[in-house]
């Protein structure tokens, strides 16, 4: 182990600092110096004032100890240590067990921080420490301020001989005067750091110059402070007080593989191409993975590892596509404030325990992320800041940036027109004859809109063209405006020179064509906007919630709700969040959530979901999840992901969309030589007369065709499907479930909880002759002690009734599709509760007559020997037979696979009307799993109910359960379909799609709502098609009589897009 390094004793305690490349310090003498400080805060009275040694506990990082200055270590007795520079072995151990693996896999942390261009610990900063506040600001941490006790590379301020190494530097000057060699550094003992080291010569050493005579040979020796010294120099003028460190810097050095979650509000996108560009751009970032994107959510998912910053990220990002980019915060509670200081000193403040990360959003706006358990929005808003009170900001949503982006674009379009329309009057109106005047006027209206309204398109064409390799619609729209432009400029140029074009200039088209143009826009995306927020499940949270405190009954903002509060709901009004009912009595309306129409019952004890609507009774509620963190929110993150999902039917359209653009520009030069040599050979005219006419048919194909509707087409309607879907309580987990379920060739259903209502009621009960009933009564309850599964629920339930009391049962445990087992703690007998196979009783008379009748049976043995039997019956749900009726109607093969006994699962077949031999009992989750890969595989000699068209097809399985148990089958199936109970979790289904009540009908709402998406994307791209090969050739002049003027050819995007947009949205009034 090296010693701890010290540095001569110089009255002005001012040395330059050494560097630890190639010492051992980091590893060692920096536990030391961790145990040193702690030998010393025990030694000193007043350690609690002077030195707090602050440990991370979550991810401990040594640049985080917080040291303020203590007490001469000679002077301090206690614990044996601190004397002489010396810690004791006690601390000593202490330091290495709990920070010798964390600094063994970072190295040396002063290499580390330099290598990423930061302040190392040898840097000496001084700050002050409050006890209970984290010293963060945005993208910063603070080092520790060195002290008697510093890191591993700056010595301690003691007296006493010190030897290779270097004293405190207190003042930013000493730096600059030591490196610059104007200050005398003369009097240091040899090995330490003195002129021979820094001065005049030491910039020829950080270029790695050589120096002259001793310093040129002292540059390169080991322990030289040439290289801090000289990082000092090139800092950029931060002060050594605050380093600018991010708080994952020193765990890149130990590990690199970490990865943080982004989700980005892009600005910007109008059409697939933009997507297109997007995908690419990022994509090709070596440090993202895992991206996903959506145009019609204008949103983009991706990982970062660890070692690349997010903002550098999003700048590339930027910088290469011309997108607007907005973190979105998906972890943590956050809360948007207005604070009365300066927003960016503001967040560079202190912040107070809990809070995560604070950053400027707006112009006054901070955005304040914070963990909820530890700090609430109220304890935010009261917060005593530095020099600033703080109110909340007005409430901002997820489409806040889409709204910025549709109010810029259609404060465009309308300054656009009000340059268009002067141009317009003199172009076409009768007025006299000025035509120099009235061309000057146009070129400069013409030149504005060119380069102020059109002036955008132009880096991002040339942007997505060279980063991206991407063709897409802004480049036919510069292509077009530019060549009316230009050609407009140079015919009043000709006109002006007294040589006039047969044509004249026409900046009309240039002027009316990027008005329309940005009219399409703007229109294209208000409708998308408006039809993604009409759907949105999130417009169910109310924004106030009735608080109850000690003061009484007030209103607040609900996002001010916290952990620990109770609020009041009264009659008529929505439920601001999640929680349990503390006192009152109530209906509650939950169709919004559910989709279940009738009132349901609210009660003390009874949980209410946010979003719902109470009925005539006053509720006060306790709290239990906080508005950004219940239902509501779990419900549409779920549909956001399904709408990021993209089916396969989205890659064709991807793929014809990548065509498109090369090709227009293909037909826009095919065309463009057609009609020169129409004009030439068939019209007689001339060359320029020619090539003028063959520029306006070249025009007008550039802008009228439209990529964007192809690319709209599929998200648009997965966007639109999937909150339908929402609001009738089905919900898609994936783009792909809604492309595939109506080709739903096969609905296999669990019986209990599925086909059942899952409460099981005992009907039937057998228990050994000589035996102690109560006995095995109590043994029986005890063993199934808090088991969820309906059976072991309904006999509990039965026992209960009855007053029976739980005997003690250890070592209990359940055994998917079997039963449980346990011991009596009293006699030590072993305990078995299950089906009839696992116990092999089947054959027992007492349990098939029990199976016989129609009911579950239930067996309970002591030690082998059969002690009780219970029969349960379940009773079938409401709309079952309806739905199964309907499922055959529809010539699609219904199953039944149970876990259940023979007799009462061909007895529940026999009521819903499934065919005998589409019935399977006594299925383990393996056997479930094996029959639905068979039917797959066609392995299954399929029922005469079954359509010969069915037979031939690959089939599709829809699989419908409940439990845990179906967890295999669900996955296995081609849709796996859950069914919630209780409205709540959700989020934690494997699913495929979640149906939000206990209500059969809901798989003929899945696959109704897929077959009505599928036939409007069909539609689409029908529409599509048809409109760009009309609109090619009309305006490619392939009509006699008819074309399309090359002005006009701007309203080709609102005329192609519109559509889609309408025939998406009309889903919502579909009668599903």
């Amino acid at each position: 182990m090296s010693s701890i390094s010290g540095c001569s004793d110089r009255s002005d305690k001012s040395c330059t600092l050494i560097y630890c490349e190639g010492q051992d310090c980091c590893d060692q003498t920096c536990l030391e110096r961790v145990a040193l400080r702690e030998c010393l805060r025990l030694e000193s009275t007043s350690a609690a004032s002077n030195g707090l040694l602050n440990y991370h506990s979550d991810s401990v990082q040594l640049a985080d100890i917080v040291i303020q200055a203590s007490t001469d270590p000679k002077e301090s007795p206690g614990c044996h240590g601190g004397k002489g520079g010396n810690a004791c072995e006690d601390h000593k151990l202490k330091a290495r067990s709990m920070y010798a693996d964390k600094l063994e896999a970072i190295g040396c942390i002063c290499r580390v921080l330099l290598s990423l261009g930061e302040e190392s610990c040898c840097t000496p900063s001084r700050r002050t420490s409050n006890l209970g506040m984290r010293n963060r600001s945005k993208n910063k941490t603070r080092l520790p301020r060195p002290s008697s006790v510093d890191s591993c590379c700056v010595a301690f301020d003691a007296p006493g001989p010190r030897t290779g190494g270097c004293a405190v530097t207190n003042r930013k000057t000493d730096f600059e005067d030591k490196c610059s060699g104007s200050k005398d550094t003369s009097g240091t003992s040899a090995g330490g750091c003195g002129v021979t080291q820094c001065g005049p010569d030491s910039e020829d050493k950080c270029r790695g110059g050589q120096g002259t005579g001793a310093k040129s040979q002292l540059a390169s020796a080991p322990g030289s402070c040439t290289t801090t010294c000289c990082v000092e120099k090139q800092d950029t003028g931060s002060s050594p007080t605050a380093v600018h460190l991010s708080p994952s810097h020193l765990e890149k050095g130990s590990n690199s593989n970490e990865t943080e979650h982004v989700v980005l509000g892009v600005s910007g996108m109008t059409c697939s191409g933009c997507e297109t560009k997007l995908v690419r751009t990022l994509s090709t970032h070596p440090l993202v993975s895992n991206l996903k994107t959506s145009l019609v959510l204008s949103r983009a998912e991706f990982d970062v590892k660890g070692t690349a910053s997010v903002d550098e990220v999003i700048q590339h990002l930027e910088r290469t596509t011309e997108f607007k980019c907005e973190r979105i915060i998906v972890k943590g509670s956050s809360l948007d404030i207005i604070p009365s200081s300066d927003p960016t000193a503001f967040v560079n403040q202190t912040w107070p325990d809990g809070v995560l990360n604070m950053r400027v959003v707006e112009k006054k706006i901070v955005k304040i992320t914070f963990d909820a358990n530890i700090i609430g929005s109220r304890d935010l808003i009261e917060h005593v800041w530095d020099h600033a009170k703080v109110q909340l900001a007005p409430m901002r949503n997820d489409s806040t940036s889409d709204s910025r982006h549709v109010r810029h674009v259609g404060l465009m379009t309308l300054l656009s027109a009000c340059l268009t329309i002067p141009v317009l009057v003199m172009a076409w109106a009768p007025l006299s004859e000025h035509h120099i005047a009235y061309g000057s006027a146009s070129l400069a209206l013409a030149t504005l809109v060119q380069f102020v309204i059109a002036g955008p398109f132009y880096p991002q064409a040339l942007k997505s063209l060279i980063f991206s390799r991407v063709l897409e619609m802004d480049l036919l729209i510069v292509l077009s405006t530019s060549a009316a432009y230009i050609f407009s400029v140079v015919s009043f140029a000709y006109m002006v020179l007294g040589r006039p074009l047969s044509t004249g200039e026409f900046f009309e088209t240039s002027t009316l064509l990027v008005s329309l143009i940005m009219v399409g826009r703007w229109l294209s995306a208000l409708a998308r906007q408006k039809a993604v927020e009409s759907i949105s499940i999130r417009s169910l949270q109310i924004s106030t919630a009735h608080l109850l405190s000690q003061n009484g009954e007030v209103e607040i903002d609900a996002r001010l709700l916290q952990y620990g509060d109770s609020f009041k709901v009264f009659p008529d009004s929505r439920i601001p969040t999640d929680g349990i009912v503390a006192s009152g009595s109530s209906e509650v309306d939950e169709s919004m959530i559910t989709g279940e129409s009738e009132m349901i019952e609210k009660h003390q004890g009874s949980s209410v979901i946010a979003g719902s609507v109470n009925g005539s009774g006053v509720l006060y509620v306790r709290l239990t999840r906080l508005p950004g963190d219940n239902t509501i929110s779990n419900i549409a993150t779920m549909v956001d992901k399904a709408k990021f999902s993209k089916p396969k039917i989205q890659a064709t359209a991807d793929r014809v969309a990548s065509y498109f653009v090369p090709g227009i520009i293909l037909i826009t030069i095919i065309t463009f030589c057609i009609w020169i040599a129409i004009g030439i050979k068939v019209r007689g005219q001339s060359g320029s007369q020619a090539t003028i006419q063959a520029i306006t048919y070249a025009i007008t194909v550039l802008v009228v065709s439209c990529p964007c509707a192809i690319g709209l087409v599929v998200p648009m309607v997965v966007v639109i499907a999937s909150g339908v879907a929402a609001q009738r309580g089905v919900i898609f987990k994936s783009a792909t479930s809604i492309e595939l379920a109506y080709k739903t060739s096969h609905v296999i259903l669990d019986k209990t909880g599925t086909i059942t209502e899952g409460k099981m009621n005992v009907v039937r009960e057998w228990y050994k002759d000589g035996g102690d009933h109560a006995l095995i009564k109590s043994q029986v309850l005890g063993l199934l002690g808090d088991t969820k599964h309906p059976v072991s629920t309904g006999v509990a339930r039965h026992l209960k009734a009855q007053g029976v009391e739980a005997s003690e049962v250890v070592d209990s445990s359940t055994l998917t599709g079997k039963g449980i087992e346990g011991k009596a703690r009293d006699t030590g007998l072993t305990l078995r509760a299950g089906n009839s196979r696992w116990l092999d009783l089947a054959s027992n008379s007492i349990v098939q007559s029990v199976i016989e009748s129609g009911c579950t049976a239930f067996c309970f043995t002591i030690d082998g020997s059969l002690a009780a039997v219970f029969g349960l019956k379940d009773s079938i749900r409401p709309d079952a037979v309806a739905t199964v009726r309907t499922l055959l109607d529809r010539d699609i093969s219904v199953h039944i696979i149970s876990g259940d006994d023979d007799g009462a699962v061909r007895a529940v077949a026999v009521q819903v009307g499934v065919n005998e031999a589409n019935i399977r009992s006594r299925c383990t989750p393996k056997d479930k799993q094996v029959y639905i890969e068979n039917i797959l595989n066609g392995q299954i000699s399929l029922d005469s109910t079954t359509p010969k068209n069915k037979r031939a097809k690959k089939p599709v399985v829809l699989f419908c359960g409940d439990g845990t148990n179906d967890a295999v089958a669900l996955a296995q199936a081609s849709i796996g379909v859950h069914m919630n109970e209780g409205g709540t979790d959700v989020a934690q289904s494997a699913a495929d799609v979640v149906l939000m009540r206990p209500d059969l009908g809901g798989i003929l709402t899945t696959i109704d709502i897929s077959k009505k998406s599928i036939r409007r994307i069909f539609f689409n791209f029908g529409w599509s098609f048809v409109y760009n090969l009309f609109a090619i050739l009309l305006a490619a002049g392939a009509f006699v009589n008819a074309r399309i003027p090359a002005e006009f050819a701007g309203l080709g995007e609102l005329v192609s897009v519109l559509p889609v947009i309408v025939v998406a949205v009309l889903l919502r009034w579909s009668r599903i």
